[in-house]
């Protein structure tokens, strides 16, 4: 379970605060794999870090007693001086892996990612789609009770990229997904419920279909 309770959450811009949530008080029930819906710029992806307690409310509080993965996105949280190897060992040093479990990591990413040399390289030399990719295995490396996912699923090339979605279907046998995503037919492959975004507020459906349709409207609405 996720609750927030009272969570105000804004970011400063010069017409003054612009507001992602206000005073939201919500349960998301456990045991779900949960899409969330929005427009472009109703802040979907501070919702999920939020969520997953990565970023945190201007007011108010969220509370869960599950584990939540970093979000898979564009692997914006990497060191970019360091090499993508470096990075890896830095996040199992965070995690508490021992010497031979780091390398097990080590290898799994480096096979996943298909790198290459790069992964020898710093990070600042990657594309977005090679941090993308390295963040995507890094995150099926380790176990957590939700995995945070940001659009993760389009990047690569076609060949990749469903690699990528069965690697992502096999993992959540075992765990949950927080998942933000414009894809339709991706929401309703892997997702149970879903939490609509709109005018500063949060609408939780526990079909994923009725969400899809509630999302349909607001567009529609919006003209």
């Amino acid at each position: 379970m996720i609750e927030l309770k009272n969570v105000t959450k804004y970011f400063m811009t010069k017409k003054g605060k612009n507001y992602i949530l206000k005073d939201v008080t919500f349960t998301i029930p456990s045991g779900v794999n949960i899409g969330i819906l929005g427009r472009n710029g109703t802040g979907k992806s501070t919702i999920m870090r939020m969520l997953g307690q990565i970023e945190f409310p201007n007011h108010g509080t969220i509370t869960s007693k599950h584990s939540f993965s970093w979000p898979l996105g564009l692997g914006g949280g990497f060191v970019g001086n360091m090499t993508g190897k470096a990075n890896v060992k830095f996040v199992c040093r965070l995690y508490g892996r021992n010497k031979q479990e780091t390398q097990k990591i080590i290898a799994f990413v480096r096979e996943f990612s298909e790198l290459k040399d790069y992964f020898e390289m710093p990070i600042k030399t990657y594309s977005s789609g090679m941090k993308g990719r390295l963040s995507f295995g890094l995150s099926l490396a380790f176990d957590f009770d939700y995995m945070l996912i940001d659009e993760t699923l389009s990047v690569g090339d076609a060949r990749f990229k469903k690699k990528s979605k069965e690697a992502l279907i096999k993992k959540i046998e075992n765990c949950h997904i927080l998942l933000v995503s414009h894809d339709m037919g991706t929401l309703k492959e892997l997702c149970d419920s879903g939490i609509v975004v709109n005018n500063g507020a949060l609408y939780y459906y526990e079909n994923i279909e009725d969400a899809i349709l509630e999302y349909a409207e607001i567009n529609k609405r919006a003209g």
